[in-house]
């Protein structure tokens, strides 16, 4: 396995003693470079994640492919209140939804979650993150580092190494919408989330590319912004384009459904992306709606065999009769039958908060669960097998080369494009940064040198 293989030369670089140079050179530059969540690393490994290129074209198209069925599904949900309802939308959701559809597309940047194994050529998503997808500015600086590190030097005279920087992409894309919108000149941009968030070492680390490549650009907490005079102002600054990284639900939870930003947008005074209609997808049911049987209509053949392909087997929790890999199944008394096979997830939370793995708690647990998913909206969710990947790291002052669960996520640019790659691991099956059990790596692509 080819893979194997340059993974197997990067562990036969890392002696012992150069592994502990390299994890003091590693450690001393994250908190300055601000690759930190909140308080913790956001790298505890001293090797980056390879593909080779032929492995990434794959993973890169079957995405795009999906991706046509992602915005088929967003503009029948939107068009239409019945299908929509399957989305289960709050109530300032369905009110908001429609305030800036027409202009640019709701997702200048989103990021698909799957478990990827290349030789296999086996690839599951199981989430889409269409509203703030994080990451891209922590890649592309850890993605710089490793470069500098001497494994990957040494490692270089063997593979020739790629890198797949976001940040460009990035602004291009926010351009891009700004300009579909109807916008004019180089807007000046507001970050926007709480100032208390531990993502904020990440919006740092994009306000300075952005302001490195002439845009005035701020940080600013929703909270500190006033609408007034026909323009959004964070103090003085005046707001032209809203980066939106905090969630529409907390926003709108702390603040109320009247609050500056969605007058501003309401109005057509400020650009924010991604938009209040790209909730529409970033609910779990989006993966649910396109597994359900009963919208296979709405898709192209070969958007189908995508679906059947790289979606695991995806409902809303109901009661309601529905196939199962062809059998017909009375929902609920199936799935609480056979938990070792599903996962429930909240359809509105991140970070890992709500999912129970029912392979890893009691029938008792996973009935209870069952029931409060009929109250409050649940996905239920074939098992997708992790992959394992072994990484080196030193633990208690020795070099430890052991599995970990690996996750691929690759970042999506209007809604259409894929560059870019979000690479998390994990010591337990819930592959979550937020959740406080997870790692980052930047992702390479590689050809070996002849």
């Amino acid at each position: 396995m080819l893979l194997q293989e340059a993974i197997d030369t990067y562990h036969d670089i890392l002696t012992e003693p150069l592994a502990l140079e390299t994890s003091q050179a590693l450690f001393s530059r994250l908190k300055p470079l601000g690759l930190y969540f909140g308080d913790r690393p956001i790298c505890t490994v001293l090797r980056p994640h390879f593909y080779f290129l032929e492995q990434w074209l794959y993973l890169q198209q079957e995405t795009e492919i999906l991706l046509g069925a992602f915005a088929k599904a967003h503009e029948a949900c939107a068009a239409d209140a019945a299908l929509r309802a399957q989305l289960d939308l709050e109530a300032y959701e369905e009110q908001l939804f429609n305030a800036d559809i027409g202009a640019a597309v709701p997702w200048t940047t989103s990021r698909l979650d799957s478990f990827f194994l290349p030789h296999e050529r086996r690839l599951q998503f199981v989430e889409y993150n269409a509203e703030t997808p994080a990451g891209m500015g922590y890649e592309d600086i850890l993605a710089e580092l490793f470069m500098e590190l001497e494994p990957m030097k040494q490692f270089l005279k063997v593979y020739a190494i790629q890198s797949m920087p976001m940040q460009g992409r990035l602004l291009a894309a926010l351009m891009r919408g700004y300009r579909d919108w109807g916008g004019q000149g180089i807007p000046q941009i507001a970050i926007v989330d709480w100032g208390h968030v531990p993502t904020l070492n990440e919006h740092e680390i994009i306000r300075a590319f952005f302001q490195e490549h002439g845009i005035r650009v701020i940080l600013a907490d929703p909270r500190g912004l006033e609408y007034r005079g026909g323009h959004l102002w964070a103090g003085g600054f005046r707001i032209d384009l809203i980066y939106k990284r905090v969630l529409c639900s907390e926003l709108i939870h702390h603040m109320g459904i009247h609050n500056p930003i969605v007058r501003a947008v309401q109005d057509h005074a400020v650009y924010m992306t991604n938009s209040f209609s790209a909730k529409l997808l970033a609910k779990k049911n989006s993966l649910a709606f396109l597994s359900d049987e009963q919208n296979a209509r709405l898709f192209t053949e070969k958007q189908r065999a995508s679906i059947a392909a790289h979606i695991p087997w995806t409902r809303r929790v109901a009661e309601r009769k529905t196939t199962y890999h062809g059998q017909d199944v009375d929902l609920l008394p199936f799935v609480a039958e056979n938990r070792e096979r599903f996962v429930l997830k909240p359809n509105d939370e991140y970070g890992g908060s709500g999912v129970v793995l029912g392979w890893e708690t009691t029938a008792e647990t996973w009935n209870a669960a069952l029931q409060k998913a009929l109250t409050t909206p649940h996905v239920v969710q074939e098992r997708v097998e992790p992959i394992y990947r072994d990484f080196p790291a030193v633990i208690d002052g020795k070099l430890d080369i052991s599995p970990r669960f690996i996750d691929a996520n690759p970042y999506v640019f209007y809604g259409h494009t894929v560059h870019g790659c979000l690479t998390r691991l994990s010591s337990v099956a819930l592959l979550n940064v937020t959740a406080g059990g997870g790692s980052i790596v930047p992702t390479f692509l590689l050809q070996k040198r002849s």
